[in-house]
Formats: structure tokens, C-alpha cells, sequence
């Protein structure tokens, strides 16, 4: 029997595992108790590692799609070799840009893919780049870059030293932090409580973290632009405004103060739900709080007018000198330095330096959004998609309008996925190679570090052994790499090259970038490296925030532009917002379809595990109760929630937790389309209501899609 200390790598929490194993076999999985981040606490997917292991429909070995459409066993070095021979086909007949690449949430949890895959990318010479990001978070990649200079340079709020902590559109007691790394959000809040401080929820619905709100406010989805519009408004005319020690590298104040000058609460009140005197109030106690720090998630980034609406949280938070402040808006200071490592070693700082093909949609940070990626493959011309690497991404259940996506899957002339399931988006690759598990390889974190709200740094050991013949993500990608390498650069140099990458990532790639980071030589005789972070197997607590601008701006003259161009030119958008009508009550059978997060489920691969369903874990439509008896529905009834786009069966559950006029449900379901491969996902009931979402509802700025807000009908099933 063996103790082994690692971190969850299934949610950005990371909390601290203890793991006994016998006989390469977990026995007991519970919280590490001397974990600097989480101490001891762990939510039960972390405890279902043990079941992701076990799991039969996991796949060890790659397959193969036969000419029938059934699968067969393939050998490592015959897989590899059969994938770099068809993406290379099709690259020399139809060009670089007629192969494409995806990539979900799960390879951010991984160093191997971090640090590999741009190098993957560039030799494939593709533009073709897209990811689960562009459905999620892209609204504040791109107001870091444009604001901070790095779309990596992600900002938290001080949630442990805070007296005010304003939550707009997210759910952190579920999440445990979304780009907020926090393990025990509960607990944190709790101990904000504790200490006098204040918590404020404004959701359209009453999320578990309102529950443990001192004050929780409904907002129609979607009118969060203007809620934050009216607040920015209050703070110049109620001359609130303190920059702190920001007022020596952010411009443009004034600029905003001018924007916002029709924005008054009476203006917005209607079209948010919230009465002029409560915006008021709520932003007289946000400025007057000795810290605070307002954070937004979902509910704001995932709507027609993300990157403006999340600029205004960015604009709250500095203009109430909360920015770079003990107890307000703060960056963490990783040990791997993400934002610089990003900027030094990969092309993702940039914006609208190329348009996709059929939509003329800006690149940001190398990337097309996610939206138009059917477009790309279904749409004939020069530049069409013709390949698609899928890595740990599964865009049917994801992307908007899924039915599209799988038509558009299904029309490639070669796929292949790095995946351990055949799952809905696997089931059209013609080659699926699945990397080694989770806790069947070392690993560290080299992403959560920087958005994570207290100083830390891991090493994870391996802990069990892997099947015979298996590899692992560093395998998969230094195999293709090379192979693909060798088309233009002669395989004896591609040998070479990948002898000396083989030996570099991502070990000693790592350890360089442990030595000059923030933590590293500087530090002297307590100077960070690998070697000396290994030898602590509960990992080092680096200590809480501390200031760090301006010096860590990326911006030239480390300056920070409020009124950045790319964000007040899209104003009038915003304005004509302000004079339209509230989407929902114009009919009956409208409604405003927002999305909902569980703790024991994360997106749309966390379902084939039996001791996370059951419960509230399942795929059911919330409605207000008003709603339910005007329309006749009640509890356990089904309903058809359609749009433009198709309809899909739901559920309902009657539930005072979301507001008049909305409808909430799940996203990551619908595990019901023929071909894939994980039984007990199969088994449940619920449909996916990225089948009912629309490709044409996105932020224009950073590309990301509209999700949250989404005008459907419900009527009882049948009619």
C-alpha cells in the first residue's frame, strides 16, 4: 500500500488530493489536509478520479474506423504514421489552411498540451485554430490583452482579504472559482462573513452562492451591460470615483464618464429588473467598502455584448481603486509565468491580424471562435476545412447549433481525436488516440497559477502504473510533431529535432521556466525549481497577492487604456440595447433560456461515472413557479423549449430560484446520438440545449458565443 499527494486536474479548484493505492488500485481518495490551497476539502468529482480510472469505456489502445463504420484495434507507430500520412495528403492538395484543430478545457489541466501543442500547430502552418474558450471566457482574454497586454494576464478578486466581494453571473460555490482559482468557496465566503464583510449576488437565479448572499438581486439575462453601464454612471455623478495608486498608469477616465452620462439607474431600471434607488445603493456600498472587488463569470461573458459588459467590471473595479489593491482586484504571481511564457513563446498576442474565411469574424489570440467552425468545413471554396484534429473537445455537445456540428464532423475527409472516449464528436474520427489517465503521469500546473487567489505551487507524481503499451499526451504529440515536421524539413532533421524536444518537454522546459520566472534566480538560496518544489509533496504555500503593477503590464509604456478603441467603438450597440424592449413576457410561451453549473458535473464529460448522477445532477428545464401555473406545467412534465435554430424535450422542475420569464437548464447533456461510447452517460435522460443555441447570437468584439439569454419557447410536450 501507497500514500500519494497530487492535485485534482478535473476543475480549475485543483484541490489536494490523498490517494492510497494497492496493487495499482485506488483504495481511498479524500482531501489533503495539509494542502496550503484547499486544506483537506474535496468535492466529489475528485473523489470519482478513482471511477474515471476504473471506467471499461475508457480507452488504452488506439482505434481505427473501418470501412463499415465499426472500429478495430491499431498499432502505436501504425496510428501515428497513418495520421501524419493523411493530414500531410490533404495539406499538399488543398493547402496549410485545410486542416483544423480543437481543443477543449481538459488540455488546459495538462503540461504536456500546453507546451506542445502550439508547436504542433505551427508546423501544421494552420490558421485554423479554435477551442472550447470561444463558447466560455473569450470577453476577458481579450480585455486583458487589450487593457493589460496579455490575454493571460487574468485578474482576481482578493476573496480572502476582501470586505466586499460583488458577484455578477457566477456561481463560485459551485465552480470553486472559474478563472479564479479557489478551492472552498464556501468556506472563503463564510470567513468573509465572518470578518464583516458583504457578499452581493446578482443572477437570474438564486445560485447556491446567493443562498449564502447578504443581499441577492434578479437580473433579466442579458442586461448586465446595463446594470454596469448605471453604476459606472453613479460613481461620476456622485463623484465616487478614486483611482488609488492606478491613477499613475490608467488613461482615459474621462472618456468613460462621457459614455456612460445617459446611463442613469431610472434609464436601465426597467430593462434590467433592478429599481434605480437599489443600483444606487449597491454601488455607493461597492465604493465605500474599505476593499472589494466585483468578479463575473458566465452569465456575463456568454451574452451578445460579453467583452463590453465584462470592460464595465474591469472600469468598477478601477475607477473605485480596487485595482492592484490588498482586498480587491489583484493578479497572482505564478511560479510558472504563464502570461510572459505565453507571450514569449507562442503567437497569441494579437488581435484582428486575419478573418476567418466565410463570416470575416477577427482572429484573436490565434484563434477563429468556435461559432464558425461548421462554416469552415461545410462551406466549399479555397481555405475549406478538409481536417480536424479534436483534442480533448467535444464541440457537438459544446459548440452552438450541435446538430450543424455533427453534420459538419461527418463531412470531413479525415479526423482524428486525442481522446480516451468515444464520445459524441470522436465517433466521426477515422484514427482516436487516447492518452494515458489522469493520475498515470506526472504533472504540474502550469496554467491555474496565474488566476488562482493565493500564491502556490505543486508538483503532481504518478500514481498508478499504465496499461501495457500505452502513451501519454507527451508521446502523442512528439510522435505527430515530428512526422509532420519531416514533410518540409527531411526526416533526418525532424529526428534530430524531436531527439532533443523528447528530451526537453516537458520536464526540463518546465524547470527553465521555474528558474527565471517570478520565483526563480531572483530569489536566491530561495529560488524555485522543479527539483526543490518535488520534495514537497503537499506543495509550497508562495503566500497571498501582493501589488504588482505597473511593473507586470505588457502594454506599451505599461500603461493602461480604459477607453481602449476596440471597446467605445462598440457603444452604439450598447445604446441601442438601452432603447429596446425586455425579451422576455411579450408572449406566454417566451422565455430567456440561461444555463446552470452542478458540482458533480463539469461540461459534457462527467457523465459516465455512476456516483456523480442521480440527485440534482441531472438535466431538468427550472421554471418559475407563476410561469408554471399560467401555462399549465408542473413538475415532471415534459415541455419542447424551442428556437429558431430546432427544439428539444425537457423535463420541468418548478423552482422560486429563477426569476419570472426564465428558464434555466444544464448544459453538457444529450448523450444520445448512435456511434458513441460511454454507457452509463447513454443511460440518462436530458438533451443537449446546444441543439436549440444559435451559431448567429455572439459577441462581435471577442467572437464568443451567446449562450446565456437565449429567447425560446416552452410548450407542453406534444402540442
Amino acid at each position: 500500500m501507497s500514500v500519494h499527494y497530487r492535485a485534482c486536474n478535473l476543475c480549475e479548484a485543483s484541490c489536494g488530493l490523498q490517494i492510497t493505492v494497492e496493487d495499482n488500485r485506488i483504495t481511498d481518495i479524500r482531501g489533503d489536509a495539509d494542502d496550503p490551497m484547499s486544506q483537506g476539502y474535496v468535492c466529489p468529482k475528485g473523489i470519482a478520479l478513482a471511477d474515471l480510472h476504473a471506467d471499461p469505456d475508457r480507452l488504452r489502445h488506439p482505434l481505427r474506423k473501418r470501412a463499415d463504420g465499426g472500429w478495430e484495434p491499431i498499432g502505436w507507430d501504425a496510428a501515428f504514421d497513418l495520421v501524419a500520412q493523411r493530414l500531410l495528403d490533404i495539406r499538399r492538395r488543398h493547402g496549410d489552411d485545410s486542416i483544423g484543430m480543437y481543443l477543449g478545457n481538459p488540455i488546459t489541466h495538462g503540461w504536456a498540451p500546453v507546451t506542445l501543442i502550439p508547436l504542433l500547430l505551427n508546423a501544421l502552418g494552420t490558421k485554423h485554430r479554435y477551442s472550447a474558450a470561444s463558447v466560455d471566457q473569450q470577453p476577458q482574454h481579450l480585455l486583458s490583452y487589450l487593457l493589460f497586454g496579455s490575454p493571460l494576464l487574468l485578474p482576481v478578486p482578493d476573496i480572502d482579504r476582501t470586505d466586499h466581494l460583488l458577484v455578477i453571473g457566477a456561481n463560485p460555490v459551485v465552480s470553486n472559482g472559474s478563472i479564479m482559482t479557489a478551492p472552498d468557496v464556501r468556506r472563503r465566503l463564510r470567513a468573509l462573513r465572518d470578518r464583516g464583510g458583504r457578499l452581493v449576488v446578482i443572477d437570474p437565479r438564486r445560485t447556491e452562492t446567493a443562498d449564502m448572499a447578504d443581499e441577492h438581486h434578479f437580473i433579466e439575462p442579458g442586461a448586465d451591460v446595463l446594470l454596469l453601464a448605471a453604476m459606472v454612471h453613479t460613481l461620476f455623478a456622485e463623484d465616487l470615483i478614486t483611482l488609488g495608486s492606478a491613477q499613475f498608469y490608467v488613461d482615459g477616465v474621462e472618456v468613460i464618464g462621457d459614455l456612460v452620462a445617459d446611463y442613469t439607474p431610472e434609464a436601465v431600471a426597467d430593462r434590467t429588473g433592478i429599481d434605480a434607488d437599489t443600483i444606487r445603493r449597491l454601488t455607493r456600498d461597492f465604493a465605500a467598502a474599505p476593499t472589494a472587488a466585483a468578479y463575473a463569470r458566465l452569465g456575463v461573458c456568454q451574452t451578445e455584448f460579453g467583452t463590453t459588459a465584462y470592460w464595465l467590471v474591469h472600469a468598477l473595479n478601477i475607477l473605485t481603486g480596487r485595482l492592484d489593491t490588498t482586498g480587491g482586484w489583484m493578479f497572482s504571481l505564478p511560479a510558472f509565468d504563464l502570461p510572459v511564457i505565453g507571450a514569449k513563446t507562442t503567437d497569441l498576442i494579437g488581435y484582428d491580424r486575419w478573418r476567418s474565411r466565410v463570416r470575416n469574424i477577427p482572429e484573436f489570440a490565434a484563434e477563429f471562435p468556435s461559432i464558425t467552425l461548421a462554416d469552415e468545413i461545410l462551406t466549399p471554396g479555397q481555405g475549406q476545412l478538409r481536417a480536424m484534429i479534436l483534442y480533448a473537445g467535444n464541440p457537438v455537445l459544446t459548440v452552438p447549433d450541435g446538430r450543424r456540428m455533427d453534420t459538419a464532423l461527418d463531412d470531413l475527409e479525415f479526423c482524428v481525436a486525442v481522446d480516451f472516449y468515444l464520445n459524441e464528436s470522436t465517433r466521426h474520427a477515422d484514427v482516436i488516440l487516447p492518452p494515458t489517465a489522469l493520475l498515470e503521469r506526472e504533472e504540474f500546473d502550469v496554467v491555474f497559477g496565474a488566476v488562482s487567489v493565493h500564491n502556490h505551487v505543486r508538483f503532481g507524481e504518478q500514481v498508478l502504473d499504465p496499461d501495457d503499451d500505452t502513451r501519454s499526451d507527451a508521446d502523442i504529440l512528439l510522435e505527430l510533431l515530428w512526422r509532420i515536421e519531416a514533410d518540409r524539413n527531411g526526416r533526418w532533421r525532424a529526428r534530430l529535432a524531436h531527439r532533443a524536444r523528447s528530451g526537453f518537454f516537458p520536464h526540463r522546459f518546465v524547470d527553465a521556466a521555474l528558474r527565471v520566472g517570478p520565483w526563480g534566480l531572483r530569489k536566491g538560496r530561495r529560488a524555485l525549481s522543479l527539483a526543490k518544489i518535488r520534495k514537497h509533496e503537499h506543495g509550497l504555500d508562495l503566500g497571498p497577492l501582493e501589488p504588482v503593477l505597473p511593473k507586470r503590464l505588457m502594454t506599451e509604456g505599461k500603461r493602461i487604456r480604459l477607453d481602449h478603441p476596440v471597446v467605445t467603438t462598440d457603444w452604439p450597440r450598447v445604446h441601442s440595447l438601452l432603447d429596446g424592449e425586455p425579451d422576455a413576457h411579450r408572449d406566454p410561451d417566451h422565455f430567456l433560456l440561461i444555463g446552470k453549473r452542478h458540482l458533480r458535473s463539469n461540461n459534457s464529460w462527467m457523465h459516465n461515472y455512476s456516483r456523480l448522477l442521480g440527485g440534482s445532477n441531472r438535466c431538468a428545464l427550472l421554471m418559475h413557479p407563476d410561469d408554471a401555473q399560467h401555462l399549465g406545467h408542473s413538475t415532471g412534465g415534459q415541455v419542447t423549449v424551442a428556437t429558431d435554430v430546432g427544439s428539444i424535450t425537457a423535463e420541468v422542475v418548478i423552482s422560486e430560484s429563477v426569476m419570472p420569464g426564465v428558464v434555466c437548464l444544464p448544459h453538457g447533456w444529450g448523450h444520445s446520438r448512435e456511434g458513441s461510447r460511454w454507457r452509463t452517460a447513454e443511460s440518462t435522460t436530458g438533451s443537449s440545449v446546444n441543439d436549440i443555441t444559435d451559431t448567429a447570437r455572439f459577441d462581435p468584439l471577442s467572437g464568443n458565443a451567446a449562450v446565456t439569454g437565449v429567447p425560446v419557447t416552452v410548450r407542453a410536450f406534444g402540442r
